[in-house]
């Protein structure tokens, strides 16, 4: 009793140190980079290497979020109920996925210990007086207190758990003598099993490290190699404007900025046939693109607008699926992570990126729009008649959240800050606002924002960096080179090749998530694109373009089933909801992707 006890005592502790830790770094991460967008007007800086602290915390965010979210079972996976719940009965599928994951997580921390060690020996400062191995320090205890977790959660039963750190140390001893190395077949098997795994709940992050482990252990290359490259893509210059961004976004949904935003675009709009879905796709546009994830917009405004919907006379099919549709419309404009993550993977300017979603986003939107009226006339809704003293109240209620996305264009394009700055002044703004303008907030609310979305990017940035490793072993093992090779023998039209890239990324969107999409397969077809005299930004419009059309892609796209749970449908009833919006939008990317002006028209 004492033992379970002390475990619980335990557990509590790393719960509230993690989400301390979470609220320290987060407060430097907003303040570090609004302290230097100020003091730069007066010609000074106080703090040295501001753009390196704030790189380097973000790395710190990433492993501190990884850990709240396993704490939470929160990792993203490609399914709804996370694997390490505790089950009253046995299964021997849950029982692999669940070694193997402990095992992948023991890896890498393996990994990064040794990383460790060589920093240690020939120590290089990140800033004056701080070395390198200080700031990662942080990812192998990340990674040993997520293996603790996922431990810990994954039974109940002392034996269970037992089991599974015995087989965890049977492999280490197997391994690490080097019998399985010289078996081809044990790495496909292994790799099978992690597959499988991913079906079962496997997080997202486990499942690409335990191929990355696997592929660099069978060709005999160390998997310190996958430490190196999570580090290197997280503590990238523009990728601190992911959590900042994030978190505004979190502080808006929270408060009633979407209320007094819908009640806006209502006035504004309800005289249209169609009105009220216009109010629901430019919402979700804004939030998606503020919080980077179609998922929360679904989740988190799904319970306003789909009864809103209904209300006003909508068919349950239709509600179901312009809400299950325009969780994602927000991912071409700023600041939009997709965006951020695809410029620092392949190397392009964010702002080139920015610029050129402007437009395909307008086109995504005024096509799902014009669809919406004409539902609007065939289910013959009641128009409202439009009142100019209505929609000037409602302006003058939400004016200062109007004034964000003109903010946010402003301090990306006007040069007055970097985009980091714009972020962290961003959040700085949005905090003013709810807490002391509309009081919807108060300053107790916000750690337990803070921590919900630092688990976020965490369980995102993770993914990040550990696809990264992965990317690495692509890369070293020549496969773009490979497969630009092949691509020239059978493949001669440029036109052939971007039809045959629309179908792979549907299949990729459907069956992975945005992030990781990216980071693995930018690499891979970006030197396709340059063969193809494709423009690297209109590159990177096609593939957010199309990875968000992944998200509706039946069978697996992942809005289905986060509108399945959301409003506990069937998963026939979504993918009959979806069916008419996923042409339409399949219509707008066939445009995106052949009519290379509407991207890059704008780029100097």
């Amino acid at each position: 009793m004492t033992e379970t006890k002390d475990k619980k005592l335990l557990i509590r502790w790393l719960e509230q140190g993690e989400s301390i830790i979470a609220l320290f770094v987060f407060a430097a991460i907003v303040l570090i980079p609004v302290t230097e967008a100020l003091t730069r007007s007066f010609n000074v800086s106080i703090i040295p290497g501001a753009p390196i602290w704030t790189q380097h915390l973000t790395l710190w965010i990433a492993f501190v979020g990884a850990m709240i979210a396993s704490q939470n079972n929160k990792l993203l996976s490609l399914t709804s109920k996370p694997l390490f719940t505790r089950d009253r009965s046995y299964n021997i599928g849950k029982f692999i996925a669940r070694t193997l994951s402990v095992i992948v997580v023991l890896s890498l921390m393996i990994a990064s210990i040794d990383l460790i060690k060589v920093e240690y020996l020939y120590p290089v400062n990140v800033v004056p007086g701080i070395p390198r191995w200080a700031s990662m320090i942080i990812m192998p205890i990340g990674f040993a207190i997520i293996a603790f977790q996922l431990l810990y959660l994954s039974s109940n039963s002392k034996f269970y758990r037992g089991v599974i750190l015995i087989v965890a140390l049977f492999w280490f001893a197997i391994s690490y003598a080097g019998f399985l190395q010289e078996l081809g077949w044990a790495v496909w098997v292994l790799g099978t099993l992690i597959l499988i795994s991913l079906v079962y709940g496997m997080p997202i992050f486990i499942g690409l490290g335990g191929v990355a482990v696997l592929l660099f252990w069978q060709s005999f290359t160390p998997i310190t190699a996958i430490p190196v490259e999570t580090y290197r893509i997280v503590v990238s210059p523009s990728l601190p404007t992911i959590p900042l961004f994030t978190l505004a976004g979190f502080v808006l949904a929270e408060s009633g900025a979407s209320r007094r935003m819908m009640s806006l675009f209502q006035s504004a709009f309800s005289w249209i046939p169609g009105g009220t879905p216009i109010v629901v796709v430019i919402l979700s546009g804004f939030f998606t693109a503020m919080t980077g994830g179609s998922g929360v917009t679904i989740l988190a405004l799904g319970g306003l607008l789909y009864p809103m919907l209904r209300k006003e006379g909508y068919s349950e099919l239709f509600s179901l699926g312009l809400i299950t549709v325009a969780g994602s419309l927000g991912l071409m404009f700023p600041p939009s992570l997709p965006l951020i993550i695809y410029s620092v993977s392949a190397g392009i300017s964010v702002k080139d990126a920015f610029i050129a979603g402007l437009l395909p986003g307008t086109l995504l939107i005024v096509l799902i729009g014009i669809w919406a009226v004409y539902q609007g006339k065939v289910q013959k809704i009641e128009r409202l008649p439009l009142k100019w003293k209505k929609v000037f109240s409602t302006t003058k209620e939400t004016i200062w959240e109007i004034l964000i996305p003109i903010f946010i264009l402003i301090g990306i394009f006007a040069g007055y800050t970097t985009l980091v700055e714009t972020a962290a002044v961003l959040v700085i703004y949005v905090l003013i606002v709810e807490i002391y303008i509309y009081k919807d907030l108060k300053w107790k609310n916000i750690p337990k924002i803070v921590i919900d979305c630092t688990a976020l990017i965490g369980g995102v940035l993770i993914i990040l960096g550990v696809a990264m490793g992965l990317t690495s072993y692509l890369v070293d093992a020549q496969i773009p080179i490979k497969l630009l090779a092949w691509v020239k023998t059978a493949i001669s039209s440029k036109y052939v090749f971007l039809l045959m890239l629309n179908i792979l990324l549907l299949l990729v969107g459907s069956l992975m998530d945005i992030f990781s999409a990216i980071i693995v397969f930018v690499p891979l077809l970006a030197p396709l694109g340059d063969y193809f005299g494709i423009h690297p930004v209109h590159m990177a419009i096609i593939f957010i373009a199309n990875l968000e059309l992944g998200f509706i892609t039946p069978p697996v796209g992942m809005n289905l089933f986060l509108s399945a749970y959301r409003f506990e449908k069937p998963m026939l009833t979504v993918y009959r909801s979806t069916i008419p919006f996923f042409i339409v939008r399949l219509l707008a990317v066939l445009v995106i992707t052949y009519i290379p002006i509407i991207s890059i028209g704008f780029l100097d």
